[in-house]
């Protein structure tokens, strides 16, 4: 019986044997008995760490594979703010079967990080849609997150999609994030783009804030986050919620699920 009990510990389901006797409940076994199962399954543990270890990560896995699943349903009823936003930079075809689309910060370490990996991306992937949804989350600590998001979006409205994705590459090939990003950083990326430094967005309050209801609605916590997925017949199987920088082979596989509908 003892031998059972320990197994069960190992298993990760102690809590609930703990849970059930400190409630008083019926659990089987006398006052005694369960003393002695929790000394030894308390032992057992003090010797062997790694058990709690690996409940610890199943648990994270759960809660992760929970989550996904949370994000997936939001995203599939949001499907036309996400894909047909005609206020979001996009690029690629307009008959294209799958789309990438990313929330973004220019002053995010991480998505300079996933920057180079999504640029790839769109070299090896032309037929693929491209959504560029500013999210300048840091705004309120780095005055540079809302300004470079402004004028990518001025780029992008007044020089179309060729020139916006040359802006928004140069702001990322600084390699400035995190407060280091300078307004002459983004008036270079802006003539490199074809513009004049110092053009204005139209209803870039609104669209931005448009973008950051989407993304807390579907679950998104942070910068980057991407969303692949089919543009017509999406469904929990071929579209990928990736909340954070992947590699570009995570992301290609991602781009080959999305495209079997």
């Amino acid at each position: 019986m003892l031998k059972k009990i320990i197994s069960v510990a190992v298993s990760g389901c102690l809590l609930a044997t703990f849970a059930a006797g400190a409630e008083g409940t019926t659990t089987g076994f006398t006052a005694a008995q369960q003393a002695e199962i929790g000394k030894i399954a308390a032992d057992y543990l003090v010797a062997h760490p790694e058990v709690l270890v690996q409940a610890s990560q199943k648990l994270q896995e759960q809660q992760q594979a929970e989550q996904q699943q949370t994000m997936l349903k939001q995203v599939l009823d949001n499907q036309k703010s996400l894909l047909d936003d005609k206020n979001t930079p996009t690029i690629g075809p307009a008959d294209a079967k799958v789309a990438v689309i990313e929330f973004f910060d220019y002053q995010c370490v991480y998505c300079s990080h996933l920057a180079p990996e999504l640029e790839a991306t769109m070299k090896s992937n032309p037929g693929v849609r491209y959504i560029f949804k500013d999210w300048p989350i840091f705004a309120q600590r780095w005055t540079n997150s809302l300004t470079a998001a402004e004028r990518g979006l001025a780029v992008w409205q007044q020089k179309g999609p060729s020139a916006y994705i040359t802006y928004h590459n140069a702001v990322y090939n600084t390699g400035h994030f995190e407060g280091a990003l300078t307004l002459k950083d983004i008036d270079s990326a802006t003539r490199a783009a074809g513009a004049q430094a110092g053009i204005k967005a139209k209803d870039a309050e609104k669209i931005f804030t448009s973008n950051s209801e989407l993304a807390q609605a579907i679950g998104l916590t942070g910068t980057p986050g991407l969303i692949v997925m089919p543009v017509s017949g999406a469904n929990p199987q071929n579209t990928t919620v990736l909340p954070g920088a992947v590699p570009a082979e995570e992301l290609q596989s991602a781009i080959t699920r999305a495209m079997h509908p």
